[in-house]
């Protein structure tokens, strides 16, 4: 397994927002501090492909461990592929709160913006 890369990685990018929301998050919930957030894309929606988000403490084989902003994230080879230049982010305005992924590859995106198209 790979050692975790750093805040330096390009694939993915985590906000400030989106950091301190993980934090709040993994306090409110009393998420052990050994469980990473796994993000990932998995076949479905109304796009063809959607997002995944959560908090995991099992590391698999295949997986690869990013600390990016402070966050310890794990991240399948597959959704790496499709995540690619994406930034993680979290909003709290008037239309709603949530974690918002900016995919730059994404070619189209269902009106919630939870699936997308490549």
């Amino acid at each position: 397994m790979s050692e975790p890369t750093t805040d330096a990685v390009g694939q993915i990018t985590v906000t400030d927002k989106a950091a301190a929301e993980v934090g709040s998050i993994r306090s409110e919930n009393s998420i052990p501090e050994n469980y990473y957030l796994r993000i990932g894309v998995k076949g479905g929606g109304c796009s063809g492909l959607s997002y995944s988000l959560g908090f995991d403490g099992e590391r698999r084989e295949t997986d690869e461990v990013l600390e990016i902003n402070g966050v310890q994230i794990l991240v399948d080879a597959k959704s790496l592929f499709y995540l690619d230049g994406t930034e993680l982010d979290y909003t709290d305005g008037l239309n709603g709160r949530g974690f918002v992924f900016n995919n730059p590859n994404a070619v189209r995106t269902c009106g919630c913006g939870s699936s997308f198209g490549v």
